[in-house]
């Protein structure tokens, strides 16, 4: 079995792009956010999500951990990062599509108006403390 694999757990290998590796509890918050962000304006998909950030519009993203090939999503942390945006994780595309209310799995979305702002910021805090 490859180093970084785990039996019974979740998978344990992080993906080159992300940049923190979330606990359970900022995973299950950054789900919330997405779920009751469905009402709110998101974009979804690369090309869009890229534009929301670059334009400072977005509030957070959220990029799925599945993503193949990974250099797909790798500019993005890097963009949140130079913009001072939040990144979070899911992880699956499929998952991230369902949370948010698409009909189809996305690799990142990115939220630009949400009625729990406050959570959002309440999230953008704790991963910068666990960048730390």
């Amino acid at each position: 079995m490859p180093t970084g694999w785990a039996v019974d757990t979740e998978v344990v290998k992080m993906s080159e792009y992300v940049k923190v590796e979330l606990p359970k509890a900022l995973k299950e918050m950054t789900s919330e956010i997405v779920e009751k962000s469905k009402k709110g304006k998101i974009k979804a998909g690369l090309n869009e999500v890229t534009k929301a950030v670059e334009r400072g519009t977005a509030k957070i993203i959220i990029v799925a951990e599945d993503v193949s090939p990974a250099e797909l999503v790798m500019h993005l942390p890097v963009l949140c990062n130079e913009k001072g945006i939040t990144c979070s994780y899911i992880a699956t595309r499929k998952e991230l599509g369902e949370k948010a209310g698409l009909r189809m799995a996305t690799s990142a979305i990115a939220i630009i108006e949400s009625p729990v702002e406050n959570d959002i910021k309440d999230l953008g805090a704790k991963i910068e403390e666990l960048k730390k």
